[in-house]
């Protein structure tokens, strides 16, 4: 049985991002109940796909407008990527006291979930939107995002936010968001909020998933006054730029935001790092020699003179765009539109080693955003439409990384999950993701490479792998964690500080994968078998991330009780093996 649980509501919920990145972070976050409907649209593609991955159990595929709030069971963690719209045109209801907006305006039925769940609203909520959100609508710079503090702020909760692109962080997609978490008043995390200005530069849930330095005269306090209508009204009117930094925090409406410059120095996806094998992309993938033309002309810089609805006439001008994109970047951010093989400006053609062009497929997309291979393969799901869910996905690494951080702060221990974000998920008995059988050559699932670059002179740990864990070293996953033994029986000679590198040791075999250690901390095998009771004794525990491996096993010896050996990786990789 789990330590804890963290009952989740994911509304908009989409293919599972947010759902795919929160049991990513901890096995305690648990999604009990889930919204999707997409408006406009008869083939609900996006909850076909949610359905085949994680069951009917929960979810509900109907207009959000339409549930009553006691259809919501009751829950700690709110979360959902709410559609970007004019949040204007708000007025009290005289009768409830609740707040209505334009009709179709998605985030007043989020204040209206919270309003009407009272003393059972969520200790945590947990949202996600465009970038431009901060500086929305163009003719009353911040207003939209105003509100939206301002009803939070009016139900108990503080916000705190950040814009964050996802490349920043070696994530292998340039997609810019809005993300936005917020703590009941006196919820644990709440009460841990000591200076609006620390917990936004250094100490809070977000600095300490994504770690920014702020920019130097950007920082600014201000108050958002008034009821919801006035600041719909009256928020920065005739002001020429909105007074909301790129991170920020608000309580009780007062607000403190700066412009966060990221700060990251580990490993990072290019776009040509999640590609798969060429001869795996289907031929209406590639384009032709007769297309290739059209193709260049949408990319191409261009002026075009115009004549506008009131006969006025205009040269409509646009920069030029690389063609092919380039693979030693970060890609460009995914749009609806990816999809489909009519040339367009905006979707992504990369060139093959054999000199072809060719447009993404689907799997590749759903790297881009760092879901499972495969996660929205459904026979009742068209190529297109797969390419339009993941234009409006989020990046499930954001995702994973706030949630080990929310995680910590309400808990104050390290997150396990036995479920990472890179996981592929069980479908339902009559769904195949067994695309690629009849290929002679093997797809390798799951394991996009990445850009780094190897220093040998860092220290290298070298540990053994006991037999009945063997297996689970040996699949080819991106992420691992390694428990020594009883902490006591840990070489006392070895500087943890000094760890930079672990290679497994398989009895009988040697050394061969290669990982990054993320993190060393005290913990104990529990976590990932709660059952055991004889696992609860402390150890040491290594959160890796997978790097590369040798081109064959290399035998060595263990000094340490022929179970560990301190070394460096350049001994390893000049293959002295003979003198460890």
């Amino acid at each position: 049985m789990l330590k804890h649980h963290i009952r989740v509501v994911e509304l908009f919920a989409g293919v599972g991002g947010f759902r795919i990145g929160l049991e990513g972070a901890s096995d305690a976050f648990d999604t009990i109940w889930n919204n999707q409907w997409e408006p406009s649209t008869q083939h609900q593609d996006a909850s076909l796909v949610y359905k085949a991955r994680f069951g009917y159990k929960g979810h509900v595929n109907k207009d959000i407008n339409l549930v009553k709030t006691e259809e919501i069971p009751d829950h700690d963690l709110l979360v959902g990527g709410f559609p970007c719209q004019d949040y204007s045109v708000a007025a009290t209801l005289s009768r409830s006291g609740g707040i209505e907006g334009k009709k179709g305006v998605l985030w007043w039925q989020i204040y209206r979930i919270l309003e009407e769940k009272g003393v059972k609203r969520p200790k945590y909520i947990f949202f996600e939107n465009v970038d431009r959100l901060l500086n929305s609508p163009a003719t009353q710079r911040g207003r939209d995002f105003a509100i939206i503090l301002a009803s939070l702020a009016d139900l108990g909760y503080a916000v705190e936010w950040r814009i964050i692109n996802a490349a920043d962080y070696g994530m292998p997609q340039r997609r810019r968001r809005t993300y936005i978490v917020g703590y009941l008043k006196n919820s644990i995390v709440a009460n841990k909020i000591k200076g609006m200005e620390d917990w936004v530069e250094f100490d809070g849930v977000m600095a300490q998933a994504f770690p920014f330095k702020a920019s130097e005269g950007t920082q600014s306090k201000f108050d958002i006054k008034g009821t919801i209508q006035e600041v719909s009204t009256l928020f920065n009117k005739g002001v020429k730029d909105s007074p909301f930094g790129n991170a920020g925090i608000m309580i009780d409406r007062h607000v403190y935001s700066a412009d966060a410059i990221p700060v990251y120095d580990g490993t990072r996806q290019m776009l040509g790092d999640i590609l798969v094998n060429e001869d795996f992309v289907p031929e209406e993938f590639f384009i032709s020699e007769k297309e290739l033309p059209r193709w260049q002309y949408e990319k191409g810089a261009k002026k075009i003179n115009r004549i506008s609805k009131e006969g006025f006439e205009y040269v409509f001008s646009e920069g030029g765009m690389a063609f092919p994109d380039y693979l030693d970047k970060p890609s460009r951010t995914m749009i609806t539109g990816e999809g489909g093989s009519s040339p367009s400006r905006f979707k992504h053609v990369v060139q093959t080693p054999s000199g072809r062009y060719r447009r993404l497929i689907p799997l590749e997309m759903e790297r881009l955003n760092m879901f499972p291979d495969n996660h929205t393969y459904h026979p009742d799901v068209s190529d297109g439409r797969r390419a339009f869910l993941m234009g409006n996905a989020l990046v499930c690494g954001i995702i994973q990384e706030v949630g080990k951080s929310l995680y910590r702060f309400i808990y104050d221990e390290a997150p396990v999950s036995t479920k990472p974000i890179h996981t592929q998920r069980n479908p339902r008995p009559a769904l195949t993701l067994d695309l690629f059988s009849n290929e002679d050559k093997e797809l390798v699932y799951n394991k996009p490479k990445k850009t780094y670059q190897l220093d040998t002179s860092k220290r290298l740990l070298i540990g053994l792998i006991k037999k009945d864990n063997e297996d689970y070293f040996l699949t080819e996953e991106p992420s691992k964690l390694y428990y020594t033994g009883n902490v006591e029986t840990f070489p006392s000679t070895i500087a943890l500080n000094k760890l930079y590198y672990f290679m497994p040791y398989i009895k009988g075999k040697g050394v061969r994968d290669l990982y990054l250690i993320r993190i060393v901390r005290i913990g104990s095998k529990a976590e990932t078998h709660p059952n055991l009771v004889d696992e609860k004794a402390p150890r040491l525990v290594f959160e890796l991330e997978y790097l590369e491996s040798l081109p064959e096993y290399k035998m060595i010896h263990l000094n340490f009780q022929q179970a560990f050996t301190d070394t460096f990786l350049g001994k390893v990789l000049n293959r002295y093996i003979s003198d460890l």
